[in-house]
């Protein structure tokens, strides 16, 4: 398709309803077109009765939250991105200086960011702490400090209010999982767009992780997610589409929204060699249980 051509921007078709529904465990409605109605209607007409609502920054919990506590279909988690925590400890990325922003008060102010975080994560709506972890693509070694603090304040808040912790994990793997060590993970925690190997899949398996798997188990070059998804036990599994982002094949690149759930629910049946009402059977209930609501 020429780069030009407008069909790359439009959003792909529906795809067959699944016959048993099932939840997108991580979305970003507010990054997606549309309304949060007609979003919903489009997913539930597909099968995609349930979508938990993730925040990044304080501005978009807060409205996770409100959106959650207007919609039953939609669960709320609250979180600053791992790569929130360094813009706010050293400074936005607009101007401030390293040395101004800790002149200005950068630790106080991720403090008094992960109090909001911590009131929020009180509300009934609100199921999980996240997505929190850590980012070793985006951020370099100067916001590593920043990030690891952030991370475990979140376990500690996840914790403490019996919230479901939802883990971002970018090229940081054994990090990510030395800290849930060393802090102790929450009761309930699950590995967002899960990116790790086979042999990850069986560490985090042997913790009680939930591995959440999304578009991009279709891509091409991504035969060490199937090769993950195959030996992750089923109850442990669940699917997430992170719209607007990794859109599945064969859509890669064109707008991803809950409704295309279904197209990652059946390459992932594929992988397992299961029935897709099986999967969808175990996928609903696994989300229910992941975020206990």
């Amino acid at each position: 398709m020429p780069a030009n051509d407008p069909g790359k921007n439009a959003a792909p078709p529906l795809p067959e309803p699944l016959r048993v529904p099932v939840a997108d465990s991580h979305t970003h409605l507010d990054m997606q077109s549309g309304t949060v109605e007609e979003t919903l209607a489009k997913a539930a007409s597909v099968g995609v009765t349930t979508v938990v609502q993730v925040g990044c920054d304080l501005k978009g919990s807060r409205w996770a939250a409100e959106t959650a506590a207007a919609h039953d279909a939609v669960h709320a988690t609250v979180a600053l991105h791992p790569n929130e925590a360094p813009r706010i400890v050293l400074g936005d990325p607009d101007g401030w200086s390293r040395q101004g922003a800790r002149e200005a008060g950068g630790d106080a102010a991720l403090d008094e960011a992960l109090a909001e975080i911590d009131r929020l994560a009180a509300l009934p709506q609100v199921k999980g702490v996240g997505e929190t972890g850590l980012d070793h693509f985006r951020t370099g070694e100067e916001g590593k400090e920043a990030q690891e603090r952030s991370f475990r304040a979140h376990i500690e808040i996840a914790k403490r209010h019996g919230k479901t912790l939802v883990i971002h994990d970018r090229d940081a793997h054994a990090d990510v999982l030395r800290v849930l060590k060393e802090e102790g993970a929450p009761e309930r925690t699950v590995f967002h767009c899960y990116s790790g190997d086979a042999e990850m899949a069986e560490i985090c398996a042997r913790a009680g992780y939930y591995m959440s798997f999304a578009g991009n188990v279709t891509f091409k070059n991504a035969q060490n997610l199937r090769d993950a998804l195959a030996v992750a036990p089923l109850e442990l599994v669940l699917v997430e589409t992170d719209a607007p982002f990794l859109t599945p094949a064969p859509y890669r690149g064109r707008p991803n929204a809950p409704y295309l759930v279904p197209v990652t629910v059946r390459a992932m049946a594929a992988v397992r060699g299961i029935d897709e009402d099986a999967l969808a059977t175990a996928l609903g209930a696994n989300t229910a249980r992941a975020f206990g609501y």
